[in-house]
This record gives C-alpha cells, sequence and structure tokens, in this order.
C-alpha cells in the first residue's frame, strides 16, 4: 500500500459526526511528519463520495479554506449535515466531535 493508499484507508474510517486532525490521520497512517502529505493527499482524492476528507479539519478544528470539493463553506455544510457540532462559522468543536486515533489507525 503506498502512502496516499494508506492515508484514504484511516480517512475512510473516520466515523460520521466526528473528525480527524490532519496530524492525527498522518499519525494512523504510519508516520506523524505525514500532515502536509495528508492535505496534498486529500486534495486530490480520487473518490470524494467514498473517502469523506471533508471529516478532515486542523487540529484546532479549523475547516480548510482551501477545502478541494467546494472551499470551507461545502466542507463546513457537509459536517453540519453529519450532526459535526460548531463553536463558531469555521471551527469545530473538538472537544465533542473529534474522534480518537484508535478508531482510524490502519
Amino acid at each position: 500500500m503506498n502512502t496516499f493508499e494508506k492515508i484514504y484507508a484511516v480517512v475512510k474510517k473516520i466515523p460520521e459526526g466526528k473528525v480527524a486532525s490532519y496530524g492525527q490521520v498522518a499519525a494512523a497512517a504510519g508516520n506523524t511528519h505525514w500532515s502536509q502529505v495528508v492535505g496534498y493527499a486529500l486534495h486530490v482524492n480520487p473518490e470524494p463520495g467514498i473517502i469523506p476528507c471533508h471529516r478532515v479539519v486542523r487540529k484546532d478544528g479549523r475547516v480548510a479554506e482551501s477545502f478541494a470539493f467546494g472551499g470551507a463553506n461545502a466542507q463546513r455544510d457537509l459536517l453540519l449535515s453529519e450532526g459535526v457540532v460548531f463553536i463558531n462559522d469555521k471551527t469545530v468543536d473538538v472537544k465533542k466531535c473529534m474522534c480518537d486515533i484508535s478508531e482510524i489507525s490502519l
């Protein structure tokens, strides 16, 4: 399995209604230094409806301004439709919605 495939496998494990940070995804995929690689992989997501890249946010809960599939508002709307709680327009309530790394590790 190559790096992007590992990242996509981890992202597929993020439960609906939860989010994970780029760092969590990187660690769960096998390398804590891959946070930026996670961003690159999600930006070229080959299966946006299957690989739920909208569930990946910054560690402070902020959504990605450069979300590849419609921008930050689209990411926010997708998360809201799954029941993710926000503390303001662009920031997920990480205390309520961040998944545990054990849920997503390969």
